[in-house]
């Protein structure tokens, strides 16, 4: 699958499914800010870290997913689940990515010039988060060559 930048699924959207993911987003900022105060914002800070939008993301990409198949007359709810597993499985990558940034802003913002620190971070989320992708694509080439070609996997002599 490539990586691109698809504006028709803003067409698709309707706006209660916009609506939807602003206060389900909202809700978790609100818990996420009421838990800092009681706790401490390290503590509330881990609850902003979760993905806000994806729960709703997710399931409103299944939908738009199985809506498309099911107007070509075909059951979608495989691909509906396909569709929102990919996206689930980058949003991972992403939160990988997000950790290192955390991790280097929590390092070097109190020694250094946030307008340093910032930029690198976010340099680094992006180089964390593209190499994760890169990796995840490599090792599915090699997944598929090793099924392909049975003796491929298999050391010599044996």
């Amino acid at each position: 699958m490539r990586v691109k930048f698809d504006t028709s699924a803003l067409g698709q959207t309707k706006f209660h499914q916009y609506a939807i993911r602003f206060i389900f987003g909202g809700c978790i900022t609100v818990a996420a800010g009421l838990v800092a105060s009681k706790f401490g914002p390290a503590v509330g800070g881990l609850l902003l870290a979760f993905p806000a939008i994806f729960p709703a993301g997710a399931t409103l990409i299944e939908k738009h997913e199985q809506e498309k198949k099911e107007k070509k007359g075909l059951s979608g709810t495989v691909r509906g689940r396909q569709a929102a597993s990919i996206d689930a499985v980058g949003s991972a990558m992403g939160s990988v990515g997000l950790l290192v940034f955390a991790l280097l802003v929590w390092q070097f913002v109190a020694s250094h010039p946030a307008w340093i620190v910032l930029p690198g971070a976010m340099a680094a989320w992006l180089a964390v988060s593209v190499l994760i992708w890169e990796m995840r694509l490599r090792a599915r080439t090699l997944r598929r060559k090793d099924r392909r070609d049975p003796r491929a996997s298999q050391v010599e002599g044996e």
